[in-house]
């Protein structure tokens, strides 16, 4: 895995496919290939870079406090070492909140912009589910079990727990086999979560922006729809129905399809 020095860390990323960049930043606690179900559609058209965030997967994990805005500024100063002048840049949940400050603050790095599951800033509701991790990770003294045992209530339907238990327990067995986060490392990424504000950078917003929900997502429900659509200037907005907060994992063939008609369209 390649990795490059950037402000104060090495960051480690992954590369694959050809055609215009496509920098997928990842969400709380995860390592670049948690959009592995992604890549493999999207690397047809798009050279796809995801890389590890500071404080998770095999990227440094620096002691001091972590924000949404700095993690923004290492992805800026990520893509200027490799590179790339300019790229579709797409995340999902922390990682849209990363997008969000990528796009404000450095315009001219950013030619779309998809926000899924995402949200402007925090709330008292998001910052109570979010604190509730906190606690259970550092009571099981395990990131991964934390993920299993608190978060991916928040990301599936109870109907896809019911149909598919055994689909839930092979993703479970994913995040078992990346590399453990330490509980350090997530308190830091969490309180970024806890803290991020990027309500008043909506307008500074330049590049055609996709904002996409599940239906029944609890964690950024669709309370966040109306700040963004009339906070970003170019939106295009998709619910996706019969999802919680992960629609890349729960309905894998449609998000995939119309996320990459969205990147298709503004490419070139």
């Amino acid at each position: 895995m390649p990795k490059v020095k950037v402000n104060d860390i090495t960051i480690n990323y992954e590369s694959q496919g050809s055609g215009e960049p496509l920098v997928l930043i990842p969400y709380l606690a995860a390592d670049n290939a948690c959009y592995a179900f992604q890549v493999g559609d999207y690397a047809k058209h798009f050279t796809c870079i995801s890389l590890d965030l500071r404080g998770a997967g095999e990227t440094d994990k620096p002691e001091g406090p972590y924000s949404t805005q700095l993690f923004a500024d290492d992805v800026a100063a990520f893509m200027a070492a490799i590179g790339v002048e300019k790229a579709h840049v797409s995340g999902l949940s922390l990682g849209g909140a990363i997008g969000l400050w990528l796009a404000s603050k450095y315009p001219e790095r950013v030619k779309t912009l998809s926000l899924h599951s995402c949200w402007p800033k925090s709330d008292p509701f998001l910052k109570v589910v979010v604190g509730d991790w906190q606690i259970i990770a550092k009571a099981l003294g395990s990131v991964p079990e934390m993920i299993i045992q608190g978060i991916f209530p928040f990301c599936f339907t109870p109907e896809l727990y019911a149909a598919k238990p055994e689909y839930i327990d092979q993703l479970a067995a994913f995040v078992r086999s990346r590399p453990k986060q330490p509980v350090d490392a997530f308190l830091r990424q969490s309180d970024a979560v806890i803290a991020h504000d990027a309500l008043g950078q909506l307008d500074r917003i330049t590049a055609p922006t996709q904002i996409t929900f599940g239906r029944h997502d609890m964690v950024t429900s669709t309370r966040f729809v109306e700040p963004f659509t009339s906070g970003v200037k170019k939106n295009e907005l998709v619910i996706f129905e019969m999802c919680a907060h992960a629609p890349i994992y729960e309905r894998v063939s449609e998000f995939n399809e119309k996320t990459l008609a969205f990147l298709k369209h503004h490419a070139g």
